[in-house]
């Protein structure tokens, strides 16, 4: 029977694929593994996966001198590093080796691809969310005017979260917030689950919160993947706070970003954004303080102005009302001395008349000529009313005599 040796059947192997493959092509493969030598030479795993399971693999190397100019120029381009996850378009030479077995040479990626790829998926999963009705959620709560009760997810160890507390503790007005941070794992496979893990603690903690804060430090884009997951992103929106994020990049947004209620960049922008809400405020009060000093001073001046006019008009008028009630007195008193100086006189005369009279008729003078003077009840005869029981009294020069009246008869009666 004749046989081959088991290099020349790989020789064999070689020589077919070396006639029928074209010199390379483009594949699209996702980085299962990847490691990188001393020499610097960059060995891969590619992998294809179908409802997440391995129908597909190669071995590839990205030889050195290749390796870091295509490296540099991926990340610059796509802001992240070739690692192990990420979904790539490369262009291969297939070889076949006696010794080694089929790999692949990689020879060229275009970083376009990568970059349509997660743009893709984040469309998508928008997408999904404005479908469920969650997107703007968020947004709609109303930020509290002076948030000062804070609850933080963050990594404690991470620089971001210590560059927010040293801005919200040092901050130059002396302001004073309640800050509690709940621990998550901030990159990596495990980090949504930790982040939504926090944000359960937080919605069933018996703390009241003005508003939730989402910060970490910078990092690559690939770091920040797990921000731009959709149950993460549903967790965020339909959480029943006010939630900021600070994830520390300045180039793109991440769709955990884009459903909060307000996206800072920085960690520092976020201590920063909330000193300048309560700087905001507390102006607001300096200008309604100075606003009612303002009407306040006035109004009083205004008063007091009116006041000491109406207070010299009320001077003028009574000075002005005395002056004429003081002229009528002294008018009256004038009046009054002449009128009293009339009656004294006319009094003094008809005294003098009545001396005379009386002396004329003094009754002693009278009774001695035979006259007899009688009273009735105390009163002179004639001007008495008489009735009978009435008691006289009749005066002569020598004798008084007491009767009664029994009959009254009148002269012309």
């Amino acid at each position: 029977m004749e046989h081959l040796t088991l290099f020349d059947l790989n020789r064999l192997v070689k020589e077919a694929l070396d006639t029928n493959l074209e010199p390379s092509y483009w594949v699209v493969a996702e980085i299962g593994e990847m490691r990188s030598n001393q020499t610097g030479h960059c060995y891969l795993e590619l992998v294809e996966k179908a409802d997440d399971k391995v129908i597909a693999k190669m071995r590839a190397t990205i030889w050195a001198y290749t390796y870091r100019n295509l490296s540099t120029w991926f990340e610059g381009i796509t802001g992240q590093a070739l690692q192990p996850g990420l979904k790539i378009l490369c262009n291969v030479t297939v070889q076949f080796h006696e010794l080694y077995g089929l790999s692949a040479n990689v020879r060229d990626i275009d970083a376009n691809y990568t970059l349509g790829e997660r743009a893709q998926r984040r469309k998508k999963i928008i997408e999904q969310l404005v479908e469920d009705g969650v997107f703007d959620m968020n947004k709609s709560h109303k930020l509290p005017v002076v948030p000062q009760r804070i609850a933080i997810i963050s990594s404690p160890t991470a620089a971001g979260f210590g560059d927010f507390m040293d801005q919200i503790t040092k901050n130059s007005y002396g302001y004073r917030f309640k800050v509690k941070l709940y621990k998550a794992i901030m990159q990596g496979d495990k980090a949504c689950e930790s982040i939504i893990n926090a944000i359960l603690q937080i919605h069933n903690s018996q703390e009241e919160y003005d508003a939730l804060i989402i910060i970490r430090g910078g990092g690559s884009q690939i770091d920040l993947d797990c921000f731009d997951d959709y149950d993460l992103a549903t967790h965020i929106a339909q959480f029943t706070l006010p939630v900021i994020t600070g994830i520390g990049h300045e180039r793109d947004e991440t769709i955990a970003d884009l459903v909060a209620h307000t996206m800072m960049k920085t960690p520092t922008a976020v201590a920063e954004f909330l000193i300048s809400g309560v700087r905001a405020f507390e102006e607001k009060l300096d200008d309604a303080f100075a606003r009612i000093y303002h009407y306040t001073n006035n109004a009083l001046n205004l008063h007091t102005q009116q006041l000491s006019t109406l207070g010299y008009q009320l001077k003028a008028s009574a000075r002005d009302k005395l002056s004429a009630r003081l002229y009528r007195v002294d008018h009256l008193n004038e009046r009054l001395k002449i009128h009293t100086l009339n009656q004294l006189q006319n009094h003094q005369k008809r005294l003098n008349l009545a001396q005379t009279s009386l002396n004329l008729l003094d009754p002693d003078t009278i009774l001695k000529r035979g006259y007899t003077f009688t009273t009735v009840n105390g009163k002179a005869l004639s001007e008495a009313e008489i009735k009978p029981g009435d008691k006289m009294k009749t005066v002569s020069a020598r004798k008084i005599i007491i009767s009664t009246v029994e009959t009254q008869i009148d002269k012309n009666g």
